[in-house]
């Protein structure tokens, strides 16, 4: 049976996502868990939203609009561009995929960062595509690293900005000289899913670089609460969308995902409140943790890369049995690091309490074997 099965896969770690509350409130018996661990919009989509999705159903025995005529034009209103600039997809996993099916060719390569968002590697690799990793400077993509990677057999450079999972940006300066350098048969891919939480006044205006060889991932996983229903979309000039067409899967994005996404970017005021919660939660962490002494790095998007300065995994785990899920950084590398996404008030306290408790009941463990000698 294994020869079979395409060689390439068994060199293929598979993306694991984070483990949903129904999962962990069995395995733990409890009747309450807290979810911080996705990047997920902390609120549920707003009744705008619902009426939409209720109205939609009632023809969900009908194929899906395959162009997604009415949400291209509520969303190239939003963002100031033409309707054969946006190309959408059953997230941004599939744009991902799409990108490397439409671009590549046999012996081209893929560029981008070690740390980084892990479905651009995953995704090249199941294509079989090779991919060259530049380590992170700082925590945070080093892109003059990044240029001396890229040779005759680069065809892609992804960056995601700002970067998932330690929340750092590359401001407008570095992303324009870099651009200005790249060689003009290069595409570079950046994804922006946390773009509406930046607060930063030198992000880069990534709109403007679409006369060059850029494509603008989006997202409505995040900011518009809309992770269940998959859709994300890319931005770019009409010849790249044009051949990303050809690729793309006839009817990729359901019926209830286009007329939620519709209403989700005309409801401005469920943003507004996204925004506010995101942006207080993320103040009201970074105090809490300074006061007790734990290490962070500031964050651009809606989660926080914490490092605890011990393996992780143990931290992880006994989070999980008092009901709160984060995110165990080791497959991205950071064995000493989790990752909190920015939740309500209510849940944000409950975070901080539960690390507190964990982290004084590793250090208690860790006194009492230094006196019965165990180390």
């Amino acid at each position: 049976m294994e020869d079979l099965v395409r060689k390439n896969l068994s060199e293929i770690k598979p993306y694991v996502p984070g483990r949903p509350i129904d999962e962990i409130r069995r395995e733990y018996n409890l009747k309450k868990v807290i979810k911080l661990a996705s990047n997920e919009n902390p609120l549920p989509p707003p009744p705008s939203v619902r009426r939409a999705i209720s109205k939609a159903v009632m023809e969900a025995n009908r194929y899906p609009d395959g162009d997604c005529y009415y949400l291209k034009s509520a969303v190239s209103d939003k963002l100031g561009v033409k309707n054969f600039n946006l190309i959408f997809g059953n997230g941004s996993d599939e744009i991902i995929d799409i990108i490397i099916k439409a671009f590549m060719n046999d012996g081209e390569e893929v560029v981008t960062s070690d740390t980084t968002f892990l479905e651009y590697e995953i995704v090249s690799r199941i294509n079989s595509r090779r991919v060259v990793l530049v380590p992170l400077k700082g925590l945070k993509y080093d892109l003059e690293a990044m240029l001396k990677a890229i040779n005759a057999r680069t065809k892609l450079v992804f960056i995601a900005n700002p970067n998932n999972p330690t929340g750092t940006y590359v401001d407008r300066r570095e992303t324009e000289d870099f651009l200005a350098r790249v060689p003009d048969n290069v595409i570079v891919i950046f994804d922006e899913a946390y773009s509406e939480f930046i607060d930063a006044d030198d992000f880069p205006r990534s709109m403007s670089y679409l006369d060059k060889n850029v494509i603008l991932l989006r997202t409505f996983s995040k900011a518009y609460a809309l992770a269940g229903l998959r859709l994300g979309f890319a931005v770019a000039g009409a010849e790249f969308i044009k051949a990303m067409e050809k690729v793309r899967q006839p009817f990729n994005v359901n019926s209830l995902a286009q007329a939620a996404a519709i209403a989700a970017i005309n409801d401005e005021r469920f943003l507004a409140k996204t925004k506010s919660i995101v942006s207080r939660g993320k103040k009201y962490l970074y105090k809490a943790l300074d006061k007790t002494g734990i290490e962070y790095v500031r964050s651009e998007a809606n989660f926080i890369l914490v490092d605890l300065k011990r393996d992780c995994a143990g931290v992880f785990e006994e989070m999980l049995r008092y009901g709160l899920i984060v995110r165990d950084m080791k497959q991205y590398g950071l064995s000493t690091y989790i990752r909190v996404t920015i939740g309500t008030e209510e849940e944000n306290r409950k975070f901080v309490g539960i690390l507190n408790k964990v982290m004084r009941a590793k250090e208690n463990q860790h006194d009492n074997r230094l006196k019965a000698g165990r180390y």
